[in-house]
């Protein structure tokens, strides 16, 4: 009881501090690396496991980005796209781009949802907006690289991989994806 009756002591005198003025306890200071922090640390990275390991926490921030609202309509379209329903994703990822149209993840997903229908066009402008909003975003330079590969445009296809290591040298089988693409590219090896 008496625990109970310091606590809401606690609370009460917290709910009457005035602004500006100092709280009892210190606020813990946030200890998560920020998103620069952690594309420093993948272009450091030492082995293709570490910035597997640094690539999935850059993943994960970007899915995290956004408000409640976002979070939940993120969570939804990843869920139809995993569970084939395509269309339902784009009209998920397409309300996050109206409410955010900053989030570059946002444009990524749908990009990835357009992709799954077919419509490789409106998944290439959905990936070069979310480049413009990060560009760094080596997930979807990755996806760039494959679809120009599948057309046949091998310069493209170097480009975009190429941009991919820069930011990620240490990706899954990166060099070895490199070297095919610059022979198919430029007709040479490394």
């Amino acid at each position: 009881m008496i625990r109970l009756s310091l606590a809401l002591s606690f609370v009460m005198l917290t709910a009457l501090t005035p602004a500006g003025a100092q709280s009892p306890r210190p606020a813990q200071p946030d200890k998560r690396p920020t998103i620069d922090q952690l594309f420093t640390a993948l272009k450091a990275a030492a082995t293709e496991e570490q910035a597997a390991d640094i690539e999935a926490r850059i993943a994960q921030s970007w899915l995290d980005a956004g408000t409640p609202s976002i979070t939940l309509l993120m969570s939804r379209g990843v869920r139809d796209v995993q569970g084939g329903l395509n269309e339902d994703a784009v009209d998920d990822f397409d309300a996050i781009v109206t409410l955010d149209p900053g989030l570059a993840e946002g444009w990524h997903r749908r990009a990835l949802a357009k992709l799954a229908l077919g419509d490789t066009n409106g998944a290439v402008a959905d990936l070069g907006e979310t480049l413009i909003r990060e560009p760094r975003h080596f997930l979807a330079l990755s996806d760039l690289s494959h679809i120009a590969e599948n057309r046949g445009d091998w310069q493209s296809a170097l480009a975009a991989w190429q941009k991919v290591m820069e930011i990620d040298p240490k990706t899954a089988d990166g060099d070895e994806r490199l070297k095919m693409l610059t022979r198919k590219a430029l007709g040479q090896e490394l």
